[in-house]
């Protein structure tokens, strides 16, 4: 019988319900059936437990899957290095450097400060956790996804696995396999062998893999005889020994103090050290010098440094990673020159120098570099008398003040229009010199036309077209009255740079030193060499460029080279340091020599080196210079040659703008020139410690005041 609709229900969202659910009903009812408003899309306590519940057992399906399916790898396998392989330019063998520096030591001669250290450095916990740690896993993660660098997440069984059965990769495949493998290995060995095989795999800087090679090379002991100062020494550098090897720069050794002492002031607060004998160390156990392999004696030392240098600065690469060995490193060194230069430093001052007999000839020191003006390449340089003795590098004398040789850059100021950016004190009206007294004065190093010059045109612009022909700006001294005549302090690398730039008209290019990188024959990425930038306009470049060709017709070096262009440091000049720059279309040269002693941070007097005949070290130089060019005969050049007209020079020496846009020509030709050549200024060269390649301070900056330690 059918009802009559006072029978119906009445309501709507009954008529809705009723008609809902004569439906099938859903497996997940989302949204809620039955609900209206906002409680329609909020999910039931039912549903959100059963959502959790399922994430989790995915989740822990997934672990158990994963877990499954990764092995431990071969150890011994893993373990095994290659040596890098360095190649001359021509493709052929330089020197192959490794294998890698270990000894494998039981942990029974690994002292127990030393494991406390590093425990207490590395990770606390090491001896309670599962071997891994899910909050530096975590964060790892977050890094690599913004890019960033992975570190300080990874407990030490995490660390051993990567450096016994993965790879250096900052990848998410290894990060996953590095977490399961050492949660494998956290339950497959104890954490003795754990720490055992951490110690002996770990790299601690100075070439040295695993503790016992550490302790050798910071201390020359076994690792058992190390002391807990010294293991805390050594436990600072697994954060890093090119930042933490206290040898290596002024600020490495601060890094290194700090960390040494948190180090063992953390052994006091983890409870594996009492505060009582924590007081006993107060004194930082300062590690022996740096030693280098005899592999590398000669000049390949120098060569493999400056390679490596590079190769740092632009791909990213670390020390640690090239030393775990398998790259094949591309030069541009030419092993006829390198092999010519170092013959000419040898032949010119083991006739000229007599230790022996003279005290002033002792502790004398020579550095020069060639670069090709096209590209900028490192086509040789002589570093010191070897690598494995004189271990800083005098191809990069920062510290060795320029004299006369940087002269030209103040040349290059004047003939690119340079007009004062601001008055120089008490000479507003000063004018310039003629370029023709420029010339003569690069002839006999006469400092008083550039004096001038400064005033004319202001020293700002001439420590500006220095830094845009290739000079780093932090090599520059102070800009002051000497500052035109070189009391700045470049490396010779960077000096044979500069100069390459007039050469190549007026395109400048950064010395580079490797072409090409291949590991396991993929290519190292970063290694592109950049275009060269206009430094000036091509003919400030070809003024410049016929001056110091008409100063190489006068003193010389143009009879022994023809096309030839130079430079040279003379009597006038009263630092200490004696150099020459001469260079061709295709190669640039620069030749520096000073006096150190090793350890000491003044450079020393040139006074009576070589004899009184030197001209205070001055004929050394050029005549290296010569013997690297091929020249065999008995070589000095002509300071005194009075100049000579050179007509390709005069519609530039003869003009220049003035503040009104007129000609200057009388002006210049008739006017005083300013400061005298007897108040010529003594100049005393400061050791800056800064890198032809970065600017920044050095390694080994302390221990010679002249020299740098960098490579390019």
């Amino acid at each position: 019988m059918r009802k009559s609709p006072s029978q119906e229900p009445s309501s709507l969202p009954a008529r809705r319900h009723r008609v809902a659910g004569s439906g099938r009903r859903r497996l997940i009812d989302y949204p809620r059936r039955g609900r209206t408003g906002l409680r329609r899309w909020l999910p039931s306590w039912r549903l959100l437990l059963g959502g959790f519940l399922l994430s989790v057992g995915t989740l822990c399906g997934l672990f158990a899957y994963v877990y499954s399916q990764v092995g431990i790898p071969d150890e011994n396998a893993a373990v095994r290095q290659e040596a890098n392989v360095y190649y001359w330019a021509d493709g052929s063998q330089m020197v192959a450097v490794g294998a890698v520096n270990r000894q494998i030591v039981p942990l029974a001669e690994i002292p127990v400060s030393m494991r406390s250290a590093v425990v207490a450095a590395e990770n606390a916990s090491f001896y309670s956790d599962p071997g891994v740690s899910f909050a530096g896993e975590l964060r790892a993660v977050v890094n690599m996804a913004k890019g960033e660098e992975v570190q300080g997440g990874s407990t030490i069984t995490q660390q051993y696995v990567k450096n016994t059965y993965l790879s250096q990769d900052q990848t998410y495949t290894r990060k996953v396999k590095e977490f399961f493998i050492a949660l494998k290995v956290n339950r497959t060995k104890s954490k003795d062998m754990i720490l055992q095989g951490y110690l002996n795999s770990s790299w601690f800087g100075r070439q040295a893999y695993g503790i016992q090679a550490a302790a050798y090379a910071y201390y020359g002991i076994p690792a058992k005889d190390l002391s807990p100062s010294q293991a805390a020494m050594l436990a600072a550098t697994l954060k890093g020994a090119e930042q933490y090897d206290p040898a290596l720069s002024a600020a490495n050794h601060a890094r290194a103090v700090a960390r040494w002492s948190w180090i063992l002031d953390r052994e006091v607060k983890v409870g594996l050290m009492t505060a009582t004998e924590r007081a006993t160390y107060r004194t930082f156990p300062e590690p022996k010098r740096v030693s280098v392999s005899t592999s590398l004696a000669g000049q390949t030392g120098y060569l493999v440094n400056v390679a490596n240098a590079y190769i740092t600065k632009r791909t990213g690469l670390t020390d640690r990673d090239l030393a775990r060995g398998g790259y094949r490193i591309h030069t541009t060194f030419e092993k006829d020159k390198v092999q010519r230069l170092q013959q000419a430093v040898e032949d010119v001052t083991s006739r000229g120098l007599d230790p022996k007999k003279r005290s002033t000839d002792r502790n004398v020191q020579v550095g020069a570099a060639t670069i090709r003006p096209e590209d900028g390449a490192v086509l040789a340089l002589y570093g010191g008398s070897d690598a494995t003795e004189h271990f800083t590098n005098n191809a990069d004398t920062s510290g060795v003040a320029a004299g006369s040789v940087f002269k030209p850059f103040a040349l290059a100021a004047l003939i690119g229009g340079g007009r004062r950016a601001r008055p120089v004190r008490d000479s507003v009206d000063t004018p310039p010199p003629t370029i023709q007294d420029m010339q003569s004065a690069l002839v006999t190093s006469a400092h008083a036309p550039f004096v001038q010059l400064g005033k004319a045109i202001g020293w700002g612009l001439i420590r500006d077209a220095a830094v845009k022909a290739g000079l780093l700006r932090s090599s520059m001294a102070p800009l002051e009255q000497t500052f035109p005549i070189g009391t700045s302090t470049p490396s010779a690398i960077r000096m044979a740079d500069a100069y390459s730039t007039f050469a190549n008209g007026g395109e400048q290019n950064d010395p580079y030193s490797v072409t090409r990188v291949l590991r396991h024959g993929k290519p190292v990425g970063g290694l592109d060499h950049p275009h060269p930038r206009a430094a000036f306009d091509p003919r400030v470049a070809d003024t410049v460029d016929k001056v110091l060709q008409g100063v190489a017709r006068q003193n010389g070096t143009e009879s022994i080279v023809p096309g030839s262009r130079s430079v040279a440091t003379g009597a006038d000049d009263l630092t200490k340091s004696a150099w020459f720059v001469g260079y061709t279309k295709n190669m640039s040269t620069a030749i520096t020599l000073f006096r150190n002693e090793p350890g000491q941070a003044q450079l020393l007097p040139l006074t009576g080196v070589g004899g009184a005949g030197s001209i205070r070290g001055n004929i050394f130089p050029p005549r290296i210079w010569a013997r690297f060019m091929g020249f065999t005969g008995a070589f000095d050049l002509n300071r005194t040659k009075p100049v000579e007209e050179d007509p390709a020079t005069q519609p530039e020496s003869s003009t220049r703008p003035s503040d009104s846009g007129e000609d200057r020509t009388t002006t210049e030709q008739k006017s005083d020139q300013g400061a005298s050549a007897s108040s010529k200024p003594t100049v005393a060269p400061t050791a800056t410690g800064q890198s032809w390649l970065t600017g920044e301070p050095l390694a080994n900056s302390s221990a010679s005041a002249a020299t740098s330690g960098d490579r390019p």
